[in-house]
């Protein structure tokens, strides 16, 4: 299987030629030899490279967590500027597409909307339009496979920096697929190419592709993790740690008060298909509870075909709520920029479901009104898809 990159290095580049090029990427964009984008593109178009930019967590994957921002840099090697969009500002200045043709992007994304590089895409999309640039997008498999989708549609009053547009939680894009999407449905205008993948479809999860996980960032080190994120993200929501500060962020999550037993016996048990829950204690190093010993659960997959990760997590959290009215809580703001609405309410996605949760509404039936939802989308995203 190929990436965008790949195709890129196999005669893409050709056609490049002449232009003044801008690399968004990070410690992720390398070739199936291993090569970073910046050196393929470099050796194979000298002097063409006049600026990089970074996502959050760096260009090079150095920073931690939300709203660590990241400072601007230059890249020794070219003599060009390292712009952060991850900082006072999260899509480029006018200033720094001036000296750039065409602005190639190549992340990877986790295939979870509750994730910024799509919003970060959005903004370079936005500011190529505004100034009369290209965007070349390079093309990498969804982790999370195209087929499934999961979780409710974003509502329109819960748009923000990690959530730009009404996708579900669990989305089954590629960043290609939610460009095309995103010029459209915001009426951008961008000059937008997409160099797509060769070898992928939709059926295929992350070990189906035969390419190396390199981490996008700090707390995805793992497929796994990728896989259990659009379900475990909720805990950013709560006064849960989701396992920073170890080794199996979001595979681990728990806190010091929780009552595994009791949890256990009232969680529908409908929500483990495909998966099991190990009793698990931890120490975080970091973030919340670092320090303390912490009761919890890793999560294994047993079988990511019917494994359901929003379902099993939303499920947990009625669980928690349920065994531990006095000792929860909803995490009170900031989150990702957004001083107001509560953390939860952006990561769910629609007011409705914190409700139900609050009122004791079974899961299961929550999930009968995505699941409707959900539907409708995938008819929706049909025209817009780029792979069987």
């Amino acid at each position: 299987m190929l990436t965008g990159l790949d195709r890129l290095r196999m005669g893409h580049w050709k056609r490049l030629r002449g232009y003044r090029l801008g690399l968004l990427s990070n410690q992720a964009s390398l070739d199936n030899r291993l090569t970073p984008a910046k050196t393929v593109i470099d050796h194979l178009l000298p002097g063409h490279l006049k600026a990089l930019f970074g996502p959050q967590h760096g260009y090079t994957g150095e920073d931690q967590d939300n709203m660590v921002e990241t400072g601007h840099g230059v890249d020794r090697s070219l003599g060009a500027p390292i712009f952060s969009l991850y900082a006072d500002k999260r899509e480029p200045d006018d200033h720094m597409l001036e000296e750039v043709d065409i602005l190639i992007i190549d992340l990877q994304d986790v295939g979870t909307r509750v994730y910024t590089f799509a919003s970060t895409m959005l903004g370079c999309l936005k500011a190529a339009a505004r100034n009369g640039k290209k965007i070349l997008i390079l093309d990498r498999p969804n982790p999370l496979g195209g087929e499934r989708m999961e979780g409710p549609l974003l509502e329109p009053a819960l748009f923000s920096f990690v959530g730009p547009w009404s996708l579900p939680m669990r989305h089954g894009l590629t960043m290609g697929e939610l460009a095309g999407i995103f010029n459209e449905v915001f009426h951008l205008g961008c000059d937008l190419e997409i160099l797509p993948l060769d070898g992928w479809t939709r059926s295929m999860h992350w070990e189906d592709t035969g390419l190396r996980w390199i981490m996008p960032s700090p707390n995805m080190p793992h497929p796994a993790t990728a896989f259990v994120y659009p379900g475990q993200v909720i805990w950013e929501g709560t006064n849960l740690s989701e396992g920073r500060g170890t080794c199996r962020p979001f595979e681990i999550f728990g806190a010091p008060f929780l009552n595994i037993s009791g949890i256990l016996d009232v969680l529908d048990k409908e929500a483990l298909i495909g998966c099991r829950l190990q009793d698990f204690s931890f120490r975080p190093t970091f973030h919340k509870w670092a320090g303390d010993l912490c009761r919890g659960l890793m999560i294994h997959i047993l079988d990511p075909r019917v494994f359901r990760p929003f379902f099993l997590s939303v499920s947990l959290l009625g669980a928690i709520m349920t065994v531990h009215k006095e000792d929860f809580q909803w995490k009170a703001p900031p989150y990702e920029y957004e001083f107001e609405r509560k953390p939860i309410d952006l990561i769910l996605g629609d007011g409705s479901l914190r409700h139900g949760l609050e009122t004791g509404t079974p899961p299961a039936t929550l999930r009968d009104r995505w699941t409707k939802k959900n539907e409708a989308f995938s008819k929706w995203r049909r025209p817009h898809l780029l792979y069987s």
